[in-house]
């Protein structure tokens, strides 16, 4: 998929404030610290698009990224750690849990994970909770440029063993990438092609 256009929509904290259309939406979502920003920027082509800091937790809001004239990335504030209060944990969480319960247009979610580590409970639980809510998702692991490629290879199996030794009896899709050497993009844009192409289908035909 080549990237033509990719504007910035709005920011809140309200599901109900989001857009209201009949496209597809991807949203991306990562523990943080984990590199959302930076690959959102990496895949779109788009340098200053979603906003970066050396700061766990910056990302605060639902923020909406029409692509194409056609499509939605929605950027999601982290779960997990964050440099805030307790107070502002809960509202994050609560922002986070209506989107996915409450949002009609999520198509699919691309849950991220930093490859530099083992599997974290937070991780899988939050898949294990993304999967009961019968949400189509992708694992997205980002900085790829970090690890020798061995060290790569068995954290992607270790992950994959976690998954399949918990709930589940197949795999969701897997991407391994780096936004730095932009590792993988090709690869993700190819799937978001098929996924927007799948959902033209469904609704032709509906």
């Amino acid at each position: 998929m080549q990237i033509k256009s990719a504007a910035f929509v709005i920011s809140n904290t309200d599901v109900i404030k989001c857009p209201d259309h009949n496209q597809p939406e991807y949203a991306f979502i990562g523990r943080s610290n984990v590199g959302k920003s930076s690959l959102i920027n990496s895949l779109l082509q788009h340098k200053g698009l979603a906003k970066t800091s050396s700061t766990p937790g910056k990302t605060q809001l639902i923020n909406h990224f029409l692509i194409n004239d056609f499509w939605y990335l929605v950027d999601l504030p982290g779960y997990g750690y964050a440099r805030v209060t307790k107070t502002k944990k809960k509202q994050f969480q609560s922002v986070i849990t209506h989107y996915f319960e409450k949002r009609k247009q999520l198509y699919c979610s691309f849950i991220l994970i930093d490859i530099r580590h083992k599997p974290q409970p937070i991780d899988i639980n939050f898949m294990k909770w993304v999967g009961q809510k019968q949400i189509p998702f992708a694992i997205v692991f980002t900085k790829a440029d970090k690890l020798k490629p061995n060290l790569l290879d068995q954290h992607v199996k270790d992950y994959e063993k976690a998954l399949l030794e918990d709930v589940w009896e197949s795999l969701p899709p897997i991407f391994v990438t780096s936004a730095t050497k932009k590792t993988g993009c090709d690869l993700l844009l190819k799937h978001l092609s098929d996924l927007n192409q799948e959902f033209k289908k469904l609704n032709s035909s509906a």
